[in-house]
Formats: structure tokens, sequence, C-alpha cells
């Protein structure tokens, strides 16, 4: 019963992690409430915007691409009971998410320009 509980609480405390971080990547796409987002925040030159967002966004798919793997799964199977591996899945996405959502560097020129207006407004 114990177990059962924990198990909740987790899933409670990581599911509120992905609300956190799907709601942040709104204001982050669209500058809305946040304090930094996609194209606004300090001072960066264009080779270190470049280098930490591939590193941020390699991250990501690393994650995503290993863990979906059939082997992956079938080694993860033996770590955690089966009600516990699309919860850690979710969080761990989460918490690279709001990684990235941190430590984002904006680029500091105009990626492209669609008709009249600039999709980087910092």
């Amino acid at each position: 019963m114990f177990a059962r509980l924990l198990i909740l609480f987790y899933a409670i405390v990581s599911y509120a992690v992905f609300l956190v971080s799907s709601l942040y990547a709104v204001g982050f796409v669209g500058n809305y409430l946040v304090p930094s987002s996609i194209d606004v925040s300090g001072a960066t030159n264009l080779s270190e915007a470049i280098v930490v967002d591939l590193l941020l966004l390699g991250i990501f798919a690393i994650q995503h691409s290993i863990m979906a793997r059939p082997a992956f799964k079938q080694w993860w199977a033996k770590i955690l009971p089966e009600a516990c591996q699309r919860i850690t899945y979710v969080l761990l996405s989460s918490l690279i998410m709001l990684l990235l959502f941190w430590q984002w560097r904006p680029i500091p020129i105009p990626v492209w320009h669609i008709g009249g207006f600039e999709m980087n407004r910092a």
C-alpha cells in the first residue's frame, strides 16, 4: 500500500513539473510573461548562442531517442516498476526542457524575416 502511495506522489510531482514546463514553453516561444524567452534574454555572441543552443537541443533529442529504443526499455523494465517508467520519462523530459529554457542563448541576429515580421525580436 505504501509503495502505491509513493508511486502516486511521484506521479503527481512529475506531472506537476510537466505542467510547469509546458506552460513555461508557451511563454518561452511566444515571449509572454517569462523573464527570458527564445529570442529575448541577456547579451550573448553568435558563436556562444549556436553552441549552447545546439548542445541543449542535442541533450533533449538524445534523451528522447535513447529512451525510445527497445533495448533501453528492456533494461529499464528491470530497474523500475512498470508504473514508474512513463512517469520517469515524463519527469526527465520536463526537467531537460526546464534546463533548456534556463540556459537558452538567443541568437543576436534575425534568423529569418517573413513579410516585414522579424522572428528574432530581441
